[in-house]
């Protein structure tokens, strides 16, 4: 853990070191560089604001607390005000706490930001890659606290702590660890609460309204690439569907995030009475092709969801690469939808 004082000493070494390497924080994938200028040139006012106004605002004296995660503890002061955010599902979580990022990483797909939570991230400065955020763009916004996470960013936690107080969740898809730490990390854990009982509330309806099927249906979730095709076993929809209750074939599920299907004679793996395709449709690298294709073969039409008509297109920013409970939430929903029971 990285004190007061010390930041203030190691900034100095840390802006020497950036122009050294400058630009390489910007790198990001899919034309993230442009985005990211973008969007630091739209930078609001309240980004010039020197990070004391935190306190400030808060008012009184402001308590420090000792924040564990995947990295140790971290000690941070009162309710931070100016929060970066270098992942997915922390962006989400911090949006529902009711505190918008002065700076985040850019969306998988659908950039700068998924359009399901565009509308909030107005005036958010983009720092690029989730692989490679933009140190030099960090810097310059002064945040209170940096949320990240050890999958990600291991590498460079000496570096963000340097700039400020930093907490990194273990993993980036495993949503309600990185609610509670995101609630943590802001001081809101009466919002995170009150989130996590209408949580509770909504998933015993869905399942009281769902009744025997909850049992009886099993659902795969399958996602079309390149050059194979993929059945998902772990990560947040997985998570979402076990908290709800609902089956899905005992060989697709695993701790392994899943298998590659290679060839169509492996179709009959993906059987399900209920399969929820999340593939992206915002990428023209002919993973849409492939669908087709395996979708005219013999073998899938004869998928007990197929015959049934039970194969539902899910919309993948929410289903795969937001990880938050905004987009837990918004799933939900769309069970509803796909189960009848609205």
């Amino acid at each position: 853990m990285v004190g007061k004082k010390s930041r203030m000493i190691m900034r100095a070494g840390i802006l020497l070191l950036l122009l050294a390497i400058a630009g390489c924080g910007g790198q990001a994938q899919e034309g993230a560089n442009s985005a990211a200028g973008q969007a630091s040139s739209a930078q609001p006012a309240a980004a010039e604001q020197p990070s004391e106004k935190a306190a400030e605002q808060q008012g009184g004296k402001q308590e420090t607390r000792t924040v564990q995660h995947a990295m140790g503890t971290t000690e941070i002061t009162g309710t931070p005000a100016r929060v970066v955010t270098l992942y997915q599902g922390a962006t989400d979580a911090a949006l529902l706490l009711g505190v918008k990022p002065v700076g985040a990483v850019e969306s998988w797909i659908e950039q700068p930001w998924y359009y399901y939570i565009r509308e909030q991230m107005e005036g958010v400065t983009n720092l690029g890659s989730e692989n490679q955020p933009n140190l030099e763009e960090i810097i310059k916004l002064k945040p209170d606290v940096i949320i990240g996470s050890k999958t990600r960013h291991e590498k460079i936690y000496e570096q963000l702590s340097a700039i400020a107080p930093t907490v990194m969740e273990e993993e980036v898809h495993v949503w309600k660890a990185t609610l509670h730490l995101v609630a943590e990390a802001l001081n809101k854990q009466a919002e995170e609460a009150k989130f996590l009982a209408d949580w509770n509330k909504k998933v015993a309806d869905f399942q009281a309204k769902l009744g025997d099927r909850l049992k009886n249906t099993e659902v795969a979730i399958v996602d079309f690439r390149p050059d194979h095709v993929r059945i998902v076993h772990s990560g947040f929809s997985a998570l979402v569907l076990d908290e709800l209750g609902i089956p899905r074939p005992a060989n697709q599920k695993s701790e392994e995030w899943g298998v590659k299907l290679t060839s169509k004679e492996s179709i009959p793996e993906m059987d399900a009475d209920i399969i929820f395709d999340q593939t992206s449709k915002d990428r023209d690298d002919g993973r849409l092709d492939v669908r087709k294709e395996w979708m005219a073969h013999p073998l899938w039409q004869n998928l007990r969801a197929v015959k049934n008509n039970q194969v539902y297109e899910v919309d993948t920013a929410i289903w795969n690469n937001g990880s938050g409970p905004i987009a837990a939430t918004k799933m939900l929903e769309d069970l509803y939808r796909y189960f009848g029971l609205q």
